[in-house]
């Protein structure tokens, strides 16, 4: 292993030592299996390939100052992939088997876990995914689920510090009552052009409008969106929004914190009455808002002028690293320390 700078470390793929698989076959799930190849030898006509029969999962594990690893909503994180499974009818792994797999891929890469206060955490990612060889639109019958952990750094290059994001309404992230409330591949493959047009333009990310209307805000580029007005904490409402679970666990730190939570349509114009703008995901946690460009309308929405997160998004930001990392009692059980 090559020493890693761990203050230093990108949101990006370094190898680790084994991940852990299980396959689906003849209608059951088999046994765990370590495996320390970095690659998978699947059919040509898998429909994985062919008919994006994939979903994913990210989380991630954190070293305590008292040297303990913690997982962040791990239960929360099985469920959610089943919900995605049920969406493209894949076979649902059962949660058991999901934390058991996880736990083990943890305590297998045991010396990737960074150390406390380094910024860094370990990202763990699930994935499962048809394999059975097939040429027609139909399920597969046999599935591959994988688990495999990289230490990273923050996801933007900014780290908490606000940055700059665009509204363009000539691109869509996902169709109405379509797969944008499921985490499948193909919904990060339709927002890779307006993406990279984002970025090249000086923008973290895209924070698309309902499809519809264009009226109303929906996702934030690979995150949920939420704002501060006041004393309350509002989060867009709409079905082609994947439910954060970062977003979930904001929301109720706000509660906690005696903020009122309000999940509901939002629209473009009333970003003008906002205090406060980010983006909150497993990668980024928070992303800070600086501005929004709505680019259509030559309008501008700024939440930071001195290049500072607001008092909220800084409070909500260290409450739940507080939790994660066993700094603050985990009140709501969101934590899974291992032995």
């Amino acid at each position: 292993m090559k020493e890693i700078d761990w203050s230093n470390l990108t949101f990006g793929y370094t190898k680790t030592d084994y991940n852990v698989r299980c396959c689906y076959r003849d209608g059951k799930w088999g046994e765990l299996e370590v495996s320390s190849s970095e690659y998978v030898d699947i059919h040509m006509a898998a429909t994985c390939l062919h008919y994006g029969q994939e979903a994913f999962e990210g989380m991630k594990a954190f070293r305590g100052k008292d040297g303990k690893i913690r997982i962040f909503r791990m239960r929360d994180n099985a469920l959610r992939l089943q919900s995605s499974c049920r969406g493209i009818m894949m076979a649902e792994l059962p949660v058991e088997k999901f934390e058991e797999a996880m736990i083990k891929v943890i305590k297998l890469n045991e010396k990737f876990v960074p150390p406390y206060e380094s910024g860094a955490s370990l990202y763990l990612r699930p994935l499962l995914f048809g394999t059975s060889a097939q040429v027609g639109v139909k399920p597969a019958a046999e599935y591959m689920f994988i688990v495999f952990a990289t230490p990273v750094g923050p996801y933007f290059k900014a780290g908490f510090k606000p940055t700059p994001y665009c509204i363009m309404r000539q691109y869509d992230r996902v169709a109405p009552l379509g797969t944008g409330k499921i985490k499948v591949g193909g919904n990060y493959a339709a927002s890779l052009v307006a993406g990279t047009k984002a970025h090249d333009m000086g923008y973290s990310a895209v924070l698309y409008l309902d499809s519809k209307e264009k009226k109303y805000l929906d996702e934030c580029g690979p995150a949920n969106f939420f704002a501060i007005k006041g004393n309350t904490y509002v989060t867009p409402k709409s079905d082609s929004i994947l439910p954060s679970i970062t977003n979930k666990s904001l929301m109720t730190i706000a509660e906690d914190l005696g903020m009122t939570v309000e999940r509901r349509h939002i629209t473009v114009d009333e970003l003008a009455t906002f205090d406060e703008a980010g983006a909150c995901g497993t990668a980024a946690v928070i992303s800070p808002v600086s501005r929004i460009d709505d680019i259509d309308e030559n309008k501008s929405y700024v939440f930071s002028k001195d290049g500072e997160a607001g008092p909220v998004c800084l409070k909500l930001y260290n409450t739940l690293r507080a939790i994660q990392y066993g700094d603050m009692p985990d009140t709501h059980a969101w934590v899974t320390v291992l032995d």
